[in-house]
């Protein structure tokens, strides 16, 4: 433990269990000031209710609450969703997205507030403390890190309720915590309890926004999407912001028991963990820019785009945000997406997405060609020449095998 030169830490506090403690832990082990930083990304406003003063009662010097959701939605996840970004194939990268915006803001404060290091709650089996460090390096490097799960002794709940106990500051955790919960307005995850066994089936519990499928109504709901260079505008013919977007369809596709995930994945520090997801307005707004790219983007294009989405989902899941090639795989995919212009109707049933009806002014999508009617416009024959040179190569191999 480094506790030279540090006067001043600048927290990402949340107001839970973990960052509660961390504040008089650093009072008592670094001797310097704590500023506590929350960033409103979405989560339940519950969350954020009385956080300040929260903070104050833990030891915290200040406490600073940013409304960041308009820029996380915008400038974080539109971008993404234009490189079609699934982690491992399922994983709409929430907790990913999520990560650089607040470690960002963070970084902002601590350099107005004149602090000498940053401190998160990350742990060290975890995802975000790469997160949080990288974002930490690549905007201030000058500034220390202070990571108290890397450090301290405190090795479970208990100890942790034992600690804010013995100094007297309140907290409204409770050791009946089953499961460790990340929201914000993209999704929320669920981790640990019965989930830590994959054997084990998801309880009813471990979802939080969505209706379960089986219960939702029996009757399908439609919903129109406008989408304008590859970004959801209007939903139901109403112009909104990015977040507004989100936010309708994010009640909507939780009403249908949209957007749910039960996945194991690969942590970037080599460990797997499963976890349950739930995405219901960016399900939706998913499979709305899918249909629209299915219509508007030639082969090569939409070839081009999955690549471009594969290579996305590890940069952002690795906490690369704020590197050349994430700029650079952006710049790609917002020049795809100048074409990917039109409105999509969706259906939702029980749990599914389904585009039922798409169009776009720069469609490519033919029906003279398409039809499996009489056309003009196509020549059959010309086919046979077609295939004997796409499969020269082939012809080639196979003389020379026969001789």
């Amino acid at each position: 433990m480094q506790t030279q030169g540090i006067k001043k830490i600048v927290l990402a506090y949340s107001g839970g269990l973990d960052t509660s403690a961390i504040i008089p832990w650093l009072k008592e082990n670094y001797g310097c000031e704590v500023v506590a930083f929350v960033a409103n990304v979405g989560q339940d406003p519950a969350d954020l209710a009385g956080v300040e003063e929260k903070a104050l009662q833990s030891g915290a010097s200040e406490c600073h609450v940013v409304d960041l959701r308009e820029e996380f939605i915008s400038d974080y996840v539109y971008p993404v969703l234009q490189t079609g970004a699934l982690y491992e194939g399922t994983y709409l990268l929430g907790t990913s997205m999520a990560r650089p915006i607040i470690a960002r803001a963070q970084v902002e404060l601590a350099l107005k507030v004149g602090a000498d290091a940053l401190c998160h709650g990350a742990t060290g089996k975890g995802n975000d403390q790469v997160r949080f460090e990288s974002t930490y390096t690549a905007l201030a490097p000058q500034l220390k890190v202070v990571a108290p799960w890397r450090e301290w002794d405190l090795r479970s709940r208990e100890a942790l309720l034992d600690y804010l106990k013995e100094r007297n500051i309140p907290t409204t955790a409770t050791l009946e915590k089953i499961y460790s919960r990340d929201e914000n307005a993209w999704h929320i995850s669920t981790e640990g309890g019965v989930l830590e066994s994959p054997w084990n089936a998801p309880n009813k519990d471990c979802w939080v926004w969505t209706v379960d499928p089986q219960d939702a109504p029996d009757q399908p709901e439609e919903v129109s999407v406008t989408v304008e260079k590859g970004r959801i505008v209007a939903v139901n013919g109403e112009a909104l912001s990015p977040f507004g977007c989100l936010d309708v369809l994010n009640a909507l596709g939780a009403k249908h028991g949209v957007g749910r995930i039960d996945i194991v994945e690969n942590r970037l520090v080599g460990m797997k963990s499963r976890g349950c997801y739930e995405t219901p307005g960016g399900t939706i707004m998913v499979n709305a820019l899918r249909a629209v790219e299915q219509l508007v983007l030639d082969r090569d294009s939409y070839k081009w785009r999955e690549q471009l989405g594969l290579e996305m989902s590890y940069v952002v899941y690795d906490g690369r945000w704020f590197t050349p090639v994430r700029k650079s795989l952006q710049a790609s995919s917002e020049s795809l997406a100048e074409t990917v212009n039109g409105e999509v109707v969706l259906q939702l049933y029980k749990g599914q997405v389904t585009a039922i009806r798409k169009k776009s002014q720069n469609s490519l999508y033919s029906e003279e060609f398409a039809t499996f009617g009489e056309d003009e416009v196509y020549d059959h024959s010309h086919a046979g020449g077609f295939i004997r040179l796409y499969s020269l190569s082939s012809r080639i191999r196979a003389l020379k095998e026969q001789k």
